[in-house]
């Protein structure tokens, strides 16, 4: 599971105890802060986190360090009045946290009254567990030497411009005016690579892969989808441009799946577009907007997962839900915030851990019965209109044609609208990419505009 809840007789180590204990004080001493301005309303996270970070640099280990970070997010209510503040040092120096009190009420006694502003009820106190706080420091780096190595041996086109590895581990206390005491104690390793591919003179365009892991059971490139982007960028190095303007299918992999559905969902179901009214699907709700075969879920916990999200900023316990249902639009990514202002119902989760359902057909047969379209892993544009109209550059592409990956390609276009391609699906794969914060298929959709020179 990607969380559970235990006991503080649980807590393993003498030094998180120790720093729990030091959170706890923290809270003690904001909270007498609060009452001394008046303040009776508030919502606090208080945290300390480590971080071990590995950094490769054109194929080369380049450096390691450790980083120590305390934190603190604040909000305060004064009548209708809501007021923040946040600070990134030091939560030994008593003068960093009256700092943050002092202005978090200075901006609420100078903003706006809002009488949607609402602080979650009592729930019961909790301690949660996500992740693997454990950092083993010659196993990361022998996993990492050994990537290096495969690549060097197995894909030797690739250029790694950069690595990021890192292990972070943390423990944060949120606490509110109604009484509540959440505790999480996470931890997770995480890669991020930026690569290309080069023969010569000619190179791929540059490509980003990055992934959340709880251990270090599996080499490196087996994790994700790493091994296939490899090997897809060794075979786009040599380009050509689309000539034409044509209607196809664009074949979208997991990575660009997971960029497409989340700017549907932020431009058509969350906060900002529900509260300004400019979401095409404000009127949709229990209606259909997308084709019968999907399914989003957004899930707090999870075995596909390394983290979870165990309540909400306003203090609210979380829960599994699904968005869209079998085309079905059930439930609008809103905070209770924006559901008091609209009428509409909250969101029980605040979108995180993104799971869209698999389909029954392999990656390949989608392919194979793709006639005229395009298969891309990365789309470079600007953000989609309100009504979801987007065109940008295909990145690391293919062309399809007669059931086959053809030429790579280079300065092509596509574009469409988000809504559409909702409905337009034609084939969802059978595979998923796990990448530690999501479970994310292959979709093939029709009717996208394919234009070069």
């Amino acid at each position: 599971m990607s969380y559970s809840v235990i006991s503080y007789d649980q807590v393993k180590s003498g030094e998180d105890r120790k720093n729990i204990e030091f959170l706890r004080s923290v809270a003690a001493k904001c909270r007498k802060l609060l009452a001394d301005a008046n303040v009776t309303r508030y919502t606090c996270s208080v945290s300390r986190s480590t971080n071990n970070e590995f950094n490769v640099d054109s194929g080369k280990f380049s450096l390691f360090r450790t980083q120590f970070t305390d934190g603190m997010s604040l909000s305060v209510y004064i009548g209708d009045k809501k007021g923040s503040a946040s600070l990134s040092s030091s939560l030994a120096e008593d003068a960093n946290i009256e700092s943050a009190v002092r202005d978090a009420v200075a901006s609420a006694h100078a903003a706006e009254d809002d009488p949607a502003w609402v602080v979650a009820p009592k729930e019961e106190d909790k301690i949660f567990l996500s992740g693997n706080l454990d950092f083993d420091r010659d196993a990361f780096f022998g996993r990492l030497a050994e990537f290096l190595d495969t690549v060097k041996t197995d894909y030797p086109l690739i250029m790694l411009e950069q690595v990021i590895s890192n292990h972070s581990r943390g423990i944060n206390l949120y606490f509110n005016s109604s009484g509540t005491e959440y505790i999480s104690l996470s931890g997770a390793y995480c890669s991020e690579y930026f690569y290309s591919a080069h023969d010569g003179d000619n190179s791929s365009s540059f490509m980003v892969s990055g992934y959340m892991f709880k251990d270090l059971d599996k080499p490196f490139v087996k994790i994700g989808n790493l091994e296939k982007s490899l090997k897809d960028a060794q075979n786009q190095i040599y380009t050509k441009p689309f000539a034409g303007k044509k209607i196809g299918k664009l074949i979208a992999t997991p990575s660009l799946v997971d960029e497409l559905v989340s700017s549907a969902l932020e431009n058509f179901a969350d906060d900002y577009c529900i509260l300004n009214g400019t979401s095409i699907w404000i009127d949709k709700l229990g209606k259909k907007v997308a084709d019968d075969r999907l399914t989003i879920s957004f899930k707090t916990n999870g075995e596909d997962f390394v983290g979870g999200q165990a309540y909400s900023s306003e203090g609210y316990l979380t829960e599994d839900y699904n968005i869209i249902d079998k085309g079905v639009l059930t439930n609008f990514d809103i905070s209770a915030y924006t559901a008091n202002k609209t009428g509409y119902k909250r969101a029980p989760n605040g979108g995180s851990n993104m799971i869209i359902e698999n389909g029954s057909k392999s990656i390949e047969d989608m392919i194979k019965e793709t006639e005229f379209g395009i298969y891309v892993a990365r789309f470079s544009g600007g953000a989609p209109s309100i009504n979801g109209d987007f065109s940008g550059v295909a990145k690391n592409s293919f062309l399809i044609e007669n059931g086959k990956l053809t030429s790579a390609l280079s300065e092509t276009m596509i574009s469409g609208n988000l809504a559409d391609l909702l409905n337009n699906i034609v084939d969802i794969s059978k595979e998923q990419e796990a990448d530690g914060a999501n479970l994310i298929p292959y979709i093939s959709f029709d009717g996208v505009t394919i234009s070069g020179e």
